[in-house]
């Protein structure tokens, strides 16, 4: 019985932590990934030759293939965690089926042996051949227990022979997923192939645009620098302002909650993907050149509108040649920043609270009409937005 707890508990085990929690959360992130590049299709819809791509095509291409990578990584860990459990099903059957055996055996002579006891003496018999009283209950007790053993025996039989069949059939169903998500990753590969292939040719397209490339560089790194400096001399003004008395009782419960809600901020849209992250990167054509993004680049599609991520103040609105408009809103000690805005629809003062809408991101023909914004945290210098706003 000791070994049939085992079975019961192995079974349990590989059913609840190895295939329960874990396939679940693997298959939420294959719908999430399927999801996202369906809507980085619609980015690229636009884009049909490469020759006409630009350096933003290219990089919502390369999320594309990098979310395709990320679902051919999450189907070939099912598939190991699927091989895993069949192992221990095949093993837990060969168990029970070997314990099956034992426990036949021992039913069969338990009542052979206890149908050539009767016959020689009957169990009425044996009861009224008791000495005394006591005696014979004794007897009839016994006769009971062992009456009632072999019905448990009969039971665990059954039960047995039950969970064997259950796991021969969990067995076939694993059998299965894995023949159908073998020919889903085949096919989620081939498509891969396919998107690397295309990268390689827009990278190939972009390539001999070195001196546009160079120039849009040049452009992207002058806005950048105007935003930084545009943001050290509001917090300067401020400082000079309020020297000596620090920030409001009001300005430091809002910062406090900023702060609090680091990681679960919502994104400066509804909608978008992330074409350039945070930090110094290599570019993604001109190889011996590294760019530096002090905030994120979301790019999305349609009219998008740009919300603010928490409640705060409006404390500059600038204009950046080559850039549109420039909104930055104060949360206590921290500053959000959002880029490339038109028809702002707030103003310098205002209070804003969290998702209001602000302005409309500017939707570029050069980029086949995709939205691009950009956005900044900025606290005694700027910060990685990724960390703040809450994942998708």
């Amino acid at each position: 019985m000791r070994i049939l707890k085992l079975i019961f508990a192995l079974l349990i085990i590989s059913s609840q932590l190895i295939w329960g929690q874990t396939k679940t959360e693997l298959e939420e992130q294959r719908k999430k990934a399927l999801e996202e590049i369906a809507y980085v299709d619609n980015l690229l819809s636009n884009t049909v030759k490469e020759k006409s791509a630009s350096v933003n095509a290219l990089k919502i291409l390369g999320n594309k293939v990098s979310l395709r990578e990320q679902i051919i990584s999450g189907m070939s860990s099912e598939i190991g965690l699927l091989n895993q459990r069949i192992e221990l099903n095949r093993l837990a059957i060969e168990m029970m089926e070997n314990d099956l055996i034992l426990l036949k055996n021992d039913y069969s002579r338990a009542i052979l042996n206890s149908y050539k006891a009767e016959k020689i003496n009957p169990e009425i018999i044996y009861i009224l051949s008791a000495k005394d009283f006591n005696q014979g209950y004794k007897r009839l007790k016994y006769l009971q227990q062992v009456t009632k053993l072999r019905r448990n025996e009969a039971q665990i039989i059954t039960e047995l022979k039950e969970r064997i069949e259950e796991t021969k059939s969990r067995l076939e169903s694993d059998l299965m997923k894995i023949s159908d998500l073998q020919q889903k990753e085949v096919q989620q590969k081939n498509l891969l192939i396919g998107e690397q292939a295309r990268k390689q040719r827009m990278i190939k397209s972009l390539g001999n645009k070195e001196k546009q490339l160079k120039q849009e560089l040049d452009e992207k790194k002058r806005i950048a620098k105007k935003i930084e400096r545009e943001i050290s001399r509001i917090l300067e003004e401020e400082r000079k302002k309020n020297v000596g008395t620090g920030l409001t009782p009001e300005q430091k419960i809002i910062s406090e909650n900023f702060s609090e809600n680091k990681g679960r901020l919502p994104w400066p849209v509804e909608r978008g993907t992330i074409t350039s992250h945070y930090g110094i990167h290599q570019h993604p054509v001109l190889k011996y050149v590294k760019e530096e993004n002090h905030g994120i680049d979301i790019t999305s599609s349609g009219k998008i509108k740009a919300i603010s991520i928490f409640k705060g103040e409006v404390t500059a609105i600038t204009t950046i040649s080559g850039a549109n408009m420039t909104v930055i809103i104060r949360h206590g000690k921290y500053c959000s920043v959002y880029n490339n805005l038109i028809n702002v629809k707030v103003k310098k003062g205002d209070k804003v609270e969290t998702k209001e809408e602000i302005g409309d991101v500017y939707s570029d023909p050069a980029d086949n009409y995709n939205c691009t914004i950009k956005f900044m945290i900025f606290e005694q210098g700027f910060l990685d937005p990724e960390q703040w706003i809450a994942k998708i």
